[in-house]
């Protein structure tokens, strides 16, 4: 590795009403490396690199850029200092191609020369590895190629410094391996790269060195080969312990238990049209059993949602036949499969989870504020909520003073317990669950993992739709994989490998 400092950040400080983000942090990083940055959701993070990418600007400290006190006031600045960040929503434009979306607000003249362009593309991609067809429209590629041509763009602009945050949180297991191919490439060339990620093994895995910030301070900075020596269990023990203290490792494993024979939820060829107006299912057909937990993979926009809200009541279906405990739920309403004991935990927390402006005792019974205790005749009994709500924010560990929080002042995994808390108090029989820990610190994450995994145990059944392979390896009964709104096929456990769950993804059969 370089010892070239290429950026040097001190003392830098960012404080938002109520909240100090970053607190007097100093970070480096080096040409030629990797350096990862961990922490529990609310550490300052992205804010930290969002200052560095000229998204925000700092309260106190400087920032060095090859030795020059620099001031980033604006995304252009930091494009013009060689720094690039891939965020994890791609600002592409579908319609255009590969070629164009790269290009784009970087023509050079009132004459584009495209041929030119493909040329100097074409070197780039010769020097980095990176091969693409670049006459493709992006809206014809996949989500790991449109992350590529994002990285791409960057090295056009001549970036020597690149900042993903959270990169493969939309991709496939071998999109994933794939695009840590390609960074160390980039390291290899000299680049350097700073990875925010929240997974400890991908951390592990390529990291050069490792920051650790903790409640918007930085706590540690590790070196990578030194933990990888160790060991994964116990380089990751270690992480643990300093982002959270002492904190035993948990062996994720699948539920030992004896399945019973009776189908809690049957889907038979079901069909439904999704928010694009399309058909999103096409002839699906699964049963859930009494208190297994069945994972669901898939790219993001292959029917997860489509399936997750068809179940929930949130979508109608067009033809085929809902069986919830024997009985055809097919078009019954929201409230009445609520009443049933089906819980639908969506993956937008924020948009549809809850309501920001509401407070948590509110948020508490907005699904079922008509029922008694919490009213009688129509008339609202806000003692009993607010102790209801106070018993959830308890039971469930969620950081807030109390129930009279809005709750848009909680943290998004403090959102995530606090639905699960709320839909889990109803006693289900059945969860639905939407990418339930994305996004989520590593401490979180587990937390909700072994809540459901106990709820399984408890004879709940669950549905489990994620993107993270270990999540759904490590907690499933059986796993279903989604393309293009079909299901290809379901797995038990012990045959499911990540490489055929991958390959299945990606709609390769056999």
């Amino acid at each position: 590795m370089n010892d070239q400092t290429l950026i040097k950040m001190t003392g830098i400080t960012k404080t938002f009403p109520g909240v100090v983000a970053n607190d007097s942090i100093d970070f480096d990083l080096r040409s030629g490396e990797v350096h990862s940055i961990l922490g529990e959701n609310g550490a300052g993070k992205t804010t930290l690199m969002n200052i560095l990418s000229g998204i925000y600007q700092p309260d106190q400290g400087e920032i060095y850029v090859r030795g020059q006190k620099t001031n980033i006031r604006s995304p252009r600045d930091s494009l013009r200092l060689g720094i690039g960040m891939v965020y994890q929503h791609f600002a592409l434009v579908p319609p255009l191609t590969v070629l164009e979306n790269i290009i784009l607000g970087f023509e050079g003249g009132m004459m584009l020369n495209l041929k030119k362009a493909e040329k100097k593309l074409q070197q780039l991609a010769e020097k980095y590895g990176l091969s693409m067809d670049y006459h493709q429209k992006v809206s014809d590629i996949s989500v790991g190629e449109r992350q590529i041509t994002v990285i791409i763009k960057i090295l056009y602009q001549g970036s020597e410094i690149l900042i993903l945050d959270e990169p493969t949180s939309v991709l496939t297991p071998i999109e994933a391996k794939e695009l840590f191919r390609t960074l160390d490439s980039l390291r290899k060339m000299g680049k350097a790269v700073v990875l925010i990620t929240h997974k400890l093994s991908e951390a592990l895995a390529i990291s050069d060195r490792i920051t650790i910030l903790k409640l918007g301070r930085k706590v540690a900075e590790l070196a990578g080969e030194e933990l990888r020596q160790m060991g994964h269990e116990a380089a990751s023990q270690k992480i643990l312990n300093v982002m959270f203290g002492d904190m035993p490792i948990v062996e994720a494993s699948v539920v030992a238990k004896e399945l019973a024979d009776q189908a809690v939820l049957v889907l038979n060829r079901l069909e439904a049209i999704n928010t694009r107006g399309v058909v999103g299912l096409k002839a699906v057909t699964l049963s859930i059993r009494k208190g297994e937990i069945f994972g669901i993979a898939g790219v993001d926009g292959n029917g997860q949602k489509t399936l997750a809200e068809v179940i929930g009541g949130q979508r109608k279906i067009k033809s085929g036949q809902i069986l919830f405990n024997g009985k055809d739920i097919s078009h019954a309403s929201i409230c009445d499969r609520f009443e049933m004991g089906i819980c639908y935990i969506t993956d937008d927390r924020i948009g549809e989870g809850c309501v920001l402006d509401m407070d948590l005792a509110e948020n508490a019974i907005i699904q079922c504020y008509y029922q008694v205790p919490y009213s009688r005749h129509m008339v609202i009994n806000h003692q009993v909520i607010n102790a209801h709500a106070e018993d959830l924010i308890r039971r469930f560990n969620v950081k807030a003073t109390g129930p009279g929080d809005r709750a848009g002042t909680l943290s998004g995994g403090n959102i995530q317990k606090f639905i699960l808390a709320r839909g889990l108090s109803t006693k289900p029989a059945l969860v639905v669950c939407n990418k339930p820990t994305y996004g989520l610190d590593a401490r979180t994450e587990r937390y909700i993992q072994e809540l459901l995994l106990e709820e399984s145990k408890q004879g709940t059944s669950i549905l489990l739709i994620s993107s993270d392979m270990d999540e759904l390896l490590n907690y499933s009964d059986r796993i279903g994989v989604l393309f293009n709104g079909e299901l290809l096929a379901v797995l038990d456990r012990a045959d499911a490998a990540p490489e055929i769950i991958g390959k299945l993804m990606l709609g390769i059969i056999g």
